[in-house]
């Protein structure tokens, strides 16, 4: 069973708490690998490690006044190594470094947190996707194109489909998730006018990053674009699986429908009713997290080294998404491991047109038999016509149409309306899939 989703994990990535001892962990990053370089004292360093703190509470209160977050965070570390009786190697903190080269280089360590859940989020789903494939490998449904009966495929062949496509997604998360593993300690514009590329270098190396081969003001904002478009695309997979439990949770279909738990409700004013509200929530918030695409993709582009209107949009749509992202996984993933699936009323849809199903295949046949493939074609849809209209057995009047049977023995319109012929390769899709 797939546990319930509880938002603190994704949630408190974001929190002005952990924003904050993300921002520490650069500064005495900076302050130690300057150390190594000579260029702060070792005793410093040291100091700053052991007694550097803060409380949000004080920085909101400096910001109020100061109107600018770094140098509030700054005044209130420099504070607590006061309280320590260390304020003298407090002038050590942030030196040589700007606000931005706190702020990008920290986000990085907040998105690679966030990143993490998010490709567990997305492992935990292709999971559920592979079992339940397995599971309904072999359970006989109807395709449907344009919303229409077309051909035979199986329920596992669907899941299959949503399980490669989460394959990708997963792909494309880790590549986006390392692109956005850089940090930049490059000063103002850039020119490590302050600090060198060797600080720069053993910095990141402490926190796990790797240093932006060039930067302005901030790291470029294609990377952040792009992290949020790979996002939208796996949301708009949950958004593709939960539409189409919709789809076949409607009352004429009902061939699988979202768990409905003991006790649970529909309508106010109708008691039968078992609707897709899981379903629906999933594609709705989808469209909330495509919708940030555009917001990151206008991002990037910022006046000469540096503006920061990014800034006030990424406090915004990079929580945003990524708990929303989260949350949808998580959703997904219980509908899938909970879906209900009727085989049987399944396999009552496919029949309810009676052989109608299996007119491509009997247009191959009669044309391998030697009809032209052009008097197959007329002939077995003037049949398919009629059987569509009248609702009546298809089969039966192609297997009374003696020019039909001139060219197909009953044998061979067996083989024609068979199932098992058109879903002889599901094992070697599997295998493709799946493997061995």
């Amino acid at each position: 069973m797939i546990p319930r989703y509880t938002r603190p994990a994704m949630g408190s990535i974001w929190s002005d708490e952990n924003k904050y001892r993300q921002w520490l962990a650069v500064e005495l990053a900076a302050s130690e690998a300057l150390a190594e370089m000579g260029v702060v004292p070792a005793e410093a360093a040291s100091a700053l490690r052991r007694h550097a703190d803060f409380s949000v509470e004080r920085i909101q209160e400096i910001e109020r006044e100061v109107k600018h977050d770094v140098i509030a965070f700054t005044t209130a570390v420099a504070e607590s190594m006061t309280a320590a009786g260390a304020a003298s190697a407090a002038r050590w903190l942030h030196y040589g470094l700007t606000s931005n080269d706190v702020v990008d280089t920290a986000q990085a360590l907040q998105l690679r947190q966030a990143s993490a859940l998010l490709l567990e989020g997305l492992r935990q789903l292709r999971e559920v996707l592979r079992r339940r494939a397995r599971e309904f490998r072999h359970t006989v449904q109807i395709g449907r194109t344009h919303g229409v009966h077309a051909e035979p495929i199986t329920f596992g062949l669907k899941l299959a489909i949503w399980h490669e496509e989460a394959g990708r997604n997963l792909a494309r998360l880790e590549a986006a998730a390392e692109d956005l593993r850089v940090g930049k300690v490059s000063g103002a514009v850039g020119t490590f006018a302050h600090i060198s590329p060797e600080a720069e270098d053993r910095i990141c190396a402490r926190l796990g990053l790797r240093p932006a081969a060039v930067a302005s003001q901030v790291i470029q904002r294609d990377r952040h674009a792009h992290f949020v478009s790979c996002l939208a695309l796996s949301c708009a997979l949950l958004e593709k699986i939960a539409l189409e439990v919709r789809h076949l949770q409607r009352t004429e279909v009902r061939e699988a429908e979202e768990y409905f738990a003991r006790g649970q409700k529909g309508s106010s004013a109708m008691p039968h009713k078992r609707n897709p509200v899981t379903c629906e929530q999933i594609c709705g918030l989808a469209r909330v997290v495509r919708a940030n695409v555009q917001a990151a993709f206008e991002d990037v582009a910022l006046w000469h080294e540096r503006d920061i209107s990014h800034s006030s949009v990424e406090r915004v749509i990079l929580p945003d998404s990524t708990i929303l992202t989260d949350y949808l996984l998580a959703q997904t993933t219980r509908l899938i491991d909970q879906l209900l699936v009727y085989p049987e009323r399944m396999r009552r849809n496919l029949d309810s047109t009676r052989g109608l199903v299996f007119s491509g295949q009997l247009l191959l046949d009669l044309a391998a038999a030697g009809m032209s493939r052009e008097a197959a074609y007329a002939l077995v849809q003037r049949h398919a016509m009629q059987a569509w209209e009248a609702e009546s057995d298809f089969r039966a009047a192609i297997a009374a149409d003696p020019e039909i049977t001139a060219h197909l023995t009953s044998d061979k319109l067996a083989e024609t309306f068979s199932l098992d012929r058109q879903l002889r390769h599901v094992d070697a899709i599997f295998a493709r899939v799946f493997g061995a």
